[in-house]
């Protein structure tokens, strides 16, 4: 029975190095992929949901104070993101109580799926002439935020693996850019969605603290590995982990 418990214990360790490394390089998919993999490992749906949230606090600043020393940064997106995004998770975390733990995951891995495969299908020319218009509108950037928030609550995630496409397609900032600016508002946007998911009894301190070892040490790494690789392959690289992820989680799920 202890030889179980300290696998485990090992299993979430090398679990948060790894999406840690992921959170780094892409500033997203800290959550969104920490609750699958807490799924398979056996941790019960509704706590593998709302258990990642507090590794993603310290993951977060960590990754956002690297981005800010390289320049990529966008202090407007960031707090629009923040004002739009904070009512939003609130109330979607509110809304979770009602759906099962089995429900929340199938749409955590659906809507990996949709996103990655969004964030593969090449922009169009005309594109690039919306984004700046786009990127110049407040209100339209605040009110995407608030339907990402919206989410982020729900799901009990940081928002990053919405936000980042959307800061890259709808938006037109770089991926870098988007890593960076995404991860100060995971930082701000995990907080409500930590506190109420805490008060719905939804986090197990004890997977916490364990994954949360882990993840700060590999978000370090990531976000330093981000700073080399050039934008292309770092949007590809992104979409196709998205992807793989989810068809392999869904595929599992349903199985």
């Amino acid at each position: 029975m202890a030889d179980n418990r300290y696998m485990f214990i090992a299993e979430l360790m090398v679990a948060g190095i790894a999406i840690g490394v992921v959170f780094g390089i892409f500033g997203a998919g800290g959550s969104a992929f920490a609750t699958p993999v807490l799924a398979l490992l056996g941790v019960p749906g509704a706590i593998a949901v709302a258990s990642p949230l507090p590794a993603m606090l310290p993951a977060a600043v960590t990754g956002a104070r690297r981005y800010l020393r390289s320049g990529n940064l966008d202090r407007r997106i960031a707090g629009l993101a923040i004002t739009g995004g904070l009512p939003g998770t609130l109330l979607g975390a509110l809304a979770s109580q009602w759906l099962s733990g089995t429900t929340l995951l199938s749409l955590s891995g659906a809507l990996l799926l949709v996103v990655g495969a969004r964030v593969l299908i090449p922009d169009s020319t005309a594109n690039a002439g919306r984004t700046v218009a786009r990127l110049a509108n407040t209100r339209l950037v605040v009110t995407a935020c608030f339907a990402v928030g919206l989410l982020t609550g729900l799901l009990a995630n940081g928002g990053g693996f919405l936000l980042v496409p959307m800061f890259m397609i709808i938006l037109g900032l770089s991926a870098a850019s988007a890593s960076g600016t995404s991860m100060v508002a995971v930082g701000v946007l995990t907080i409500p969605s930590l506190v109420t998911h805490w008060a719905l009894g939804h986090i197990d301190w004890k997977i916490a603290i364990v994954f949360a070892i882990g993840v700060w040490p590999g978000s370090m790494i990531g976000a330093r590995l981000a700073q080399r690789l050039p934008e292309q392959i770092t949007r590809r690289a992104f979409g196709l982990v998205l992807v793989t992820f989810a068809i392999w989680f869904l595929t599992k799920e349903t199985l």
